[in-house]
């Protein structure tokens, strides 16, 4: 099985112009090109060009799926099986908005009361569904099953008045840590002691039980992640590390 390049880009739906150019990128070379020029692609290419498209439809950049294709311990058979598991998410975090606003709808046409209560929690599980997505398998590595499932839980049986008061204790948390940092507070001062009390408070809101080994393994993980250390140094550096010195003497001294 061989194809042209016009071929190939009409199977794929794309133009001839963008086969080319994947293959002057160095993206997706032909099997070989004959004596009169003509690029022919294979059934490998073929397949090849279908993870590149498909990556793309993931937001990928070229760049990105070049080193990715190139790098020898890719495995095509587990990356599909883990961008189906990202997908899946997509699509549950899709299918709670739609059936929010199908539910909102339906509320209208029968002037039927949709409690706000309601109408937020499918944004409590699209939190919860990112932070599994972006920290869970850290979190599970490290906490465990149990307390990740807690932790979830937790944040799911909010109630609404619960959830925006938590949201407004981090809110309140940045700011008193940019005052206190800028005025060069003692960590050990009553007012430091104050903050990480108030961490304390939105912690337990979002764990659903309070540790103090792992609040002060937490704050250390602020500084060893670049993550969680570039969202509260925001530009600023060095707020990471008295977060972390702060929430260290807070948790000796309990």
């Amino acid at each position: 099985m061989s194809f042209t390049v016009s071929q190939l880009a009409k199977l794929a739906g794309i133009s001839p112009r963008t086969l080319r150019y994947y293959d002057q990128i160095g993206l997706l070379a032909p099997q070989h090109t004959t004596a009169a020029g003509y690029r022919l692609y294979g059934a490998e290419q073929a397949d090849t060009l279908w993870q590149i498209l498909f990556y793309r439809e993931l937001g990928l950049q070229l760049g990105e799926i070049r080193a990715l294709l190139r790098d020898p311990s890719y495995d095509r058979r587990q990356a599909l099986t883990d961008h189906r598991r990202r997908l899946l998410q997509k699509r549950e975090k899709l299918e709670r908005l739609l059936g929010a606003v199908d539910r909102v709808l339906a509320a209208d046409d029968t002037q039927e009361v949709f409690l706000l209560e309601e109408r937020f929690d499918c944004f409590k599980e699209q939190l919860v569904a990112e932070n599994e997505r972006r920290y869970g398998k850290e979190v599970r590595a490290r906490y465990g099953d149990a307390a990740a499932d807690s932790a979830n839980a937790a944040m799911l049986c909010m109630s609404r008045a619960d959830y925006d008061r938590f949201t407004a204790l981090e809110k309140e948390i940045l700011q008193q840590l940019d005052a206190l940092f800028a005025a060069g507070t003692p960590t050990d001062a009553p007012a430091a002691r104050e903050l990480a009390e108030k961490h304390r408070q939105w912690l337990t809101a979002s764990w659903g039980h309070y540790d103090p080994a792992a609040h002060a393994a937490l704050a250390a993980g602020y500084v060893a992640d670049d993550r969680f250390r570039d969202y509260y140094d925001r530009g600023t550096a060095g707020r990471a590390v008295y977060l972390r010195d702060m929430i260290a003497h807070y948790t000796q001294s309990l």
